[in-house]
């Protein structure tokens, strides 16, 4: 719970004015409850005819507001309530509301003459003031004032304390029980979503694994490898072997890496593009407009590649010619924007939020490639950073995919 606590926040002001207006009716006294300032909370119950018309003067009301105000505050100093006398001479008292140590407010009560004022003396919380006596309708009113035996008074002053004392605690208590439930369950969340994350690596972990052993990949390769070496003095093969090799030496140095900089991830996705163009020839064209200044910004480890592998199989592959892959950079002051775009047949626009979402099928198996990119972009960047995809569905259409990365950033986002 906040230190600061408020009466209003604990408990129900609705709640706190129906036992108020029934205990006064009860007990036959007025009563009021202020906050820790002084400032009302409840409206008035029971009030009494001759302390409402003498409110109607302004003077007379601040000297009434003095004497709840003392009355409160020496409530709050004793802990217990306090029963004084008021300006105009009948008897008051005030409860205060504590909980914890902390001063909520007070309840203000009374407006009574006391049945046997001779045997009991209560003080003057303030010095007395006559006036009214000069007045014939006030003294008909304060002759009208309730009697009630000290005793009595007193009973309906503790019984009131314990009573919105024992309110305010259990209301407390169950605030307090409130608020440590929400945080259960945003602890709960939170370490939900860092499993979620922990498997969402693992995934990514696999998928870097199957590059190094993916028998048709590594078909592919081989066989374009043994073409070239036929056919040329191997410099172009020797060119082809640095490339495999500098992917599967960053696949195996970096796949247990969650972040790393956009010019190895680039560097990779560039080696994977030429692999691809020696072996599908005409078939495949690609450019990169990214500007070397944004090599060191940082990236999730493994979020390019699957993307431009998706072009490959699923826009250029199915071509016989003139397959071709775009990627750009840009940024806005605050992030680097990376877009990926293909020339392919593109795919149904309401597919799009079911193959992020990681439950779209293929042919059996769910797709969570795009999931998985997804979900770490929003995890180490936040919601803004979520994957954005287009498609026209159309021939030659294409997709549009893109991903932003922060200019700046020191660690996970919290």
């Amino acid at each position: 719970m906040d230190a600061e606590l408020l009466l209003e926040d604990l408990i129900s002001v609705d709640a706190l004015q129906k036992v108020q207006d029934n205990f006064s009716a009860a007990v036959g006294i007025a009563m009021i409850m202020v906050d820790a300032a002084g400032a009302p909370v409840t409206k008035p119950s029971g009030f009494s005819a001759f302390c409402q018309a003498v409110r109607t003067s302004a003077d007379k009301r601040d000297q009434c507001f003095h004497c709840d105000d003392e009355g409160g505050r020496i409530a709050m100093a004793k802990g217990e309530p306090s029963i004084y006398r008021c300006h105009a001479g009948l008897v008051d008292f005030a409860a205060p509301i504590v909980v914890r140590g902390q001063y909520l407010g007070a309840i203000l009560s009374g407006q009574v003459r006391l049945r046997d004022e001779s045997a009991i003396p209560v003080d003057y919380i303030h010095p007395p003031d006559d006036w009214w006596r000069q007045d014939d309708r006030l003294r008909a009113l304060r002759e009208k004032t309730t009697e009630v035996a000290y005793q009595k008074l007193r009973a309906a002053a503790f019984t009131s304390f314990h009573l919105a004392t024992y309110l305010v605690e259990e209301s407390y208590a169950k605030a307090v029980s409130e608020e440590l439930g929400a945080e259960n369950l945003r602890l709960m969340a939170e370490s939900k979503r860092r499993m979620e994350l922990e498997k969402l690596l693992r995934e990514a972990e696999l998928q870097a694994l199957s590059y190094q052993v993916n028998p048709h990949f590594l078909f592919n390769v081989l066989n374009t490898i043994g073409r070239l070496a036929l056919k040329e003095n191997a410099k172009q093969t020797e060119t082809m072997l640095y490339a495999f090799a500098d992917m599967m030496r960053y696949v195996l140095k970096k796949s247990r890496s969650q972040i790393v900089s956009f010019h190895s991830e680039l560097e990779h996705v560039q080696n994977y593009l030429n692999i691809q163009k020696v072996r599908m020839g005409d078939r495949l064209s690609f450019t990169l407009n990214v500007h070397q200044k944004y090599g060191e910004i940082r990236c999730p480890f493994m979020v390019v590649h699957p993307i431009v592998e998706n072009c490959i199989h699923y826009a250029i592959e199915p071509k016989e010619k003139d397959g071709w892959i775009e990627i750009t950079a840009r940024d806005d002051g605050k992030d680097m924007i990376l877009e990926i775009t293909d020339n392919g047949d593109g795919i149904a626009p309401d597919m799009i939020p079911v193959a992020i979402s990681g439950v779209a099928d293929h042919h059996g198996r769910t797709s969570i490639g795009l999931h998985n990119i997804d979900s770490r972009l929003r995890h180490f960047f936040g919601d803004d950073y979520k994957l954005k995809v287009e498609s026209r569905r159309s021939r030659g259409g294409g997709t549009w995919v893109q991903m932003r990365f922060p200019l700046k950033f020191d660690g996970f986002h919290a």
